[in-house]
């Protein structure tokens, strides 16, 4: 049995089992393992944000349809499916990218004289369950103590343990953190992008989501 024909089978063992299951869990799982090395590469910026929004949009739609149409097999093989939501999301980097560079009169000075990016504030996409039950899960164990360990500066309390539970869907806004710790939405945001997200993608890394 090829990996096309290992790859089609999982996905109808998968859909045999209700959202949520961990057998159909597993077997997204393994899917997303087999199916990242045949997938488009690309070497920009945003490819691993575009990679991580692609297995969003596959959990939530290669059975149900959540958010469009459900997986046909019929019409594409899952590789193809997944394949053609990632060249729309680099589309999507591309333009975001290209936004960015003419925003520089949009950026706004906070508290602190921190420099606050408006793209910090737009809504993060919805993640999949099959996804963030798992990042979830790792973030409150942290086995490795990593994100325990790594804090702001003199703020010894907020923690990328803390952050990342607070940014996990639903999100806390970064106003209402800096209200909660009295330190200004740049600094946290700042210090989120820079200590945190690293982990994050590492972790995201070596579960083949990225």
């Amino acid at each position: 049995m090829d990996k096309s024909d290992i790859l089609a089978t999982l996905v109808k063992e998968a859909c045999k089992y209700p959202p949520g299951h961990k057998e159909r869990q597993k077997r997204l799982t393994q899917i997303i393992k087999l199916a990242n090395k045949k997938l488009w590469k690309e070497n920009t910026i945003y490819y691993e944000d575009a990679l991580q929004e692609t297995w969003i949009y596959f959990c939530q739609n290669v059975c149900e349809g959540k958010t469009t149409n459900p997986y046909d097999p019929e019409r594409a093989t899952i590789v193809t499916w997944i394949n053609n939501y990632l060249k729309w999301r680099l589309k999507d980097g591309f333009i975001k990218q290209e936004m960015q560079k003419k925003q520089t009169a949009s950026i706004q000075i906070g508290q602190d004289n921190q420099i606050i990016d408006p793209v910090d504030n737009l809504p993060a996409p919805t993640q999949s369950p099959c996804i963030l039950e798992e990042i979830e899960a790792w973030v409150r164990k942290d086995p490795e103590y990593k994100l325990r360990q790594t804090h702001l500066d003199k703020h010894s309390e907020v923690t990328c343990q803390v952050l990342i539970l607070h940014r996990l869907p639903l999100e806390t806004p970064w106003k209402n953190l800096s209200e909660e710790y009295g330190i200004s939405a740049g600094t946290l945001s700042s210090f989120y992008q820079r200590k945190c997200k690293p982990l994050l993608r590492d972790f995201s890394k070596s579960q083949g989501y990225i």
